[in-house]
């Protein structure tokens, strides 16, 4: 725990390290990563037309920014170090907001690190022409390599951030101009689309894609000028997210055409080969991993702030709240997050952790997990963590609601403008989500959720034995 005489992170404005674009940069940089490259191809799948795709992704992005409202609210209102695991304690209890916390920390956070590392792991074996049971090495390599990036500091994390995501916007502007300046509208005009699954599947896929943009919330503390630059940040971010995907998507349309994109497992390559040749998709391979790498450092930056509070609030977890203050980071829990996204990536990635998950589920009565049904690091972590991802999401949604009627008499410097519209469709969208992914995860669901599941009496014994401290006020 912070000690009495340590400055913190939640009161002293001297930790206000980040700027406005230092906030944008890591939300375009969480949310930017591999998912624009694989679910363009998903989206028009599963639509009747171009035109109805495009739609698909401007509700997604419509969606996105009635969620940062909801957010540029919440943060601006409590703007301690941690984001939804003070929402959730605020609304719900202290008991919430534990299981919050202590899901990010097995669950969560760390399978979307090991998710964005295997993602970078398999377009590098894949261009460099390597075995594929490296892929879990190189993902090993890059949470290794760009947690001791942020063990240096806060301003070394955020140049990191910002360089990783200027280049990969720099690349997707590349191919926005190939697809425009090698493709015809032709190719474009003359599909009508055979009929897809559905429009609520291409949704999924869309706002996948999406997803991240609240991972802000979790520096708010560390923001300069918080009660203007957060919702501007969340605002921007969201809304630069939104244009991007649409320019992204058009140009592949333009540039294959409807049945085309429909066609193809890898568009931006298809579009980048189209025109630059053979050393264009490789040149996209660089910038998924790019991608990767961005998303990857972001998540790192982001989440290792949430067990701050956790740790300023529970003292079982006390050690994680420790803050260095020469470098301005959390090095603890920067180290533990690191350590159990390395257990995650081992364990899905190699036959013996495979085992061992089995033989745990045996000995509490429950049936080994469903890996085949799944392809890859990737594929299963994603599967894995949605269904507790969505929930929480959900629970966060509904607690600015809660917020509004116990705190009214709160100051709120910023205020969703049509409330209480912007909560009932965020929350609309995670019910949605939610009953999408615990579809799609099926048992693989269950690595999610156990240990989800012993953070409960994990919370109990903290109470029993007295080392909680009392709920510290929201925005202290």
């Amino acid at each position: 725990m912070t000690e009495p005489h340590e400055p913190h992170p939640d009161s002293d404005s001297a930790f206000a390290h980040l700027g406005l674009w230092d906030a944008v940069s890591i939300i375009v940089g969480i949310v930017v990563g591999t998912a624009i490259f694989k679910t363009p191809q998903n989206v028009f799948a599963n639509v009747h037309g171009p035109w109805l795709g495009l739609g698909c992704w401007l509700l997604g992005g419509v969606l996105a920014l009635i969620g940062s409202l909801c957010y540029a609210e919440l943060a601006t209102t409590y703007p301690r170090m941690g984001g939804d695991y003070v929402y959730l304690t605020r609304a719900f209890g202290r008991w919430v907001g534990f299981l919050f916390g202590w899901a990010q920390l097995t669950v969560i956070l760390t399978g979307s690190i090991g998710a964005m590392a295997y993602a970078f792991g398999d377009y590098a074996v894949t261009l460099f022409g390597w075995d594929a049971k490296h892929s879990v090495w190189l993902a090993v390599g890059s949470v290794v390599v760009l947690t001791g990036l942020n063990l240096f500091g806060v301003v070394f994390g955020k140049a990191v951030q910002n360089l990783l995501t200027g280049i990969k916007v720099l690349g997707l502007g590349a191919i926005v101009v190939a697809g425009f300046a090698w493709g015809t509208d032709a190719s474009w005009a003359a599909q009508t689309g055979m009929e897809g699954p559905g429009f609520g599947l291409a949704m999924v896929f869309v706002l996948y894609a999406y997803g991240g943009w609240n991972d802000a919330a979790f520096v708010a503390a560390e923001v300069r000028h918080r009660h203007r630059n957060m919702p501007l940040a969340l605002l921007l971010g969201t809304g630069g997210i939104t244009v991007i995907y649409l320019l992204i998507n058009a140009a592949l349309l333009w540039g294959l055409g409807f049945e085309g994109v429909r066609a193809s497992r890898a568009p931006a390559a298809d579009v980048a080969r189209l025109a630059f040749g053979t050393w264009g998709a490789k040149g996209i391979s660089l910038l998924v991993m790019a991608s990767a790498l961005g998303a990857i450092n972001g998540l790192i930056f982001t989440g290792s702030r949430i067990y701050v509070s956790l740790g300023a609030d529970h003292r079982v977890f006390a050690w994680l709240g420790r803050w260095n203050v020469q470098r301005g980071t959390p090095v603890r829990s920067l180290l533990t997050q690191s350590a159990i996204a390395l257990l995650l990536i081992l364990i899905v990635g190699t036959q013996l952790g495979r085992d061992c998950v089995d033989r745990g589920m045996t000995v509490i009565l429950l049936s080994p997990l469903p890996w085949d049904k799944y392809f890859g690091g990737f594929d299963t972590l994603v599967a894995a963590t949605a269904p507790v991802f969505w929930g929480f999401f959900l629970l966060t949604g509904y607690s600015m609601m809660i917020l509004r009627a116990i705190d009214h008499d709160i100051r709120r410097p910023f205020s969703a403008p049509l409330y209480p519209l912007e909560p009932i469709l965020f929350c609309g969208m995670c019910h949605f989500m939610l009953f999408s992914a615990i579809e799609y995860a099926q048992g693989l669901s269950l690595l999610g959720l156990v240990p989800l599941a012993v953070g409960l009496p994990l919370y109990l014994f903290s109470q029993w034995s007295g080392n909680s401290q009392a709920a510290r006020p929201p925005g202290s």
